[in-house]
């Protein structure tokens, strides 16, 4: 079952759709050997074009090698009436991990909310308009770090995102 902490109602406290939605995709995906994004991350610039112009706003790739995960490419997804975005990367130990994004609510920021499924862990949070989701089969400290080196990345606090 879900577990939350954090800015979620205690354990046991069900994760947000968001957050549902995110893991959902990660598990169709991350088990893909052949097609696990539409477009490869050597086609990263034509990547950032068509998300951002799918989802209606820069879409930002955070560069996440000083975390030990490289970028594989992303695809498209539906959210309900909005598209969604999905980053996938992966380490030397075959890991995969995933970014999750589409519109969220706009202005302020919101706390990490972590969850877990079983063997998947989740971060969720929001940034200036856009709601954020990483997802993998880590440890829960490992994926903080990987979710606060997005969320500098995409809020625009460090370099390396493209």
């Amino acid at each position: 079952g879900w577990v939350g902490r954090g800015a979620v109602p205690g354990p046991g406290a069900p994760a947000e759709p968001m957050t549902q939605a995110a893991v959902s995709a990660f598990r169709t995906y991350v088990v893909e050997a052949a097609h696990p994004v539409e477009v490869r991350a050597d086609g990263s610039t034509d990547l950032v074009r068509w998300l951002s112009a799918r989802l209606g706003r820069s879409v930002t790739v955070p560069d996440l090698r000083a975390q030990g995960f490289r970028l594989m490419g992303g695809r498209l997804l539906p959210a309900g009436d909005e598209p969604a975005a999905m980053l996938m990367y992966d380490d030397d130990q075959g890991t995969r991990l995933t970014l999750y994004s589409r519109a969220g609510p706009t202005g302020g920021r919101g706390v990490f909310r972590y969850a877990r499924a079983d063997d998947v862990a989740a971060f969720s949070w929001i940034d200036a308009g856009m709601s954020y989701v990483v997802t993998a089969r880590t440890d829960e400290a490992r994926l903080l770090r990987v979710a606060e080196a997005v969320d500098a990345q995409v809020s625009g606090k460090s370099e390396g995102a493209r």
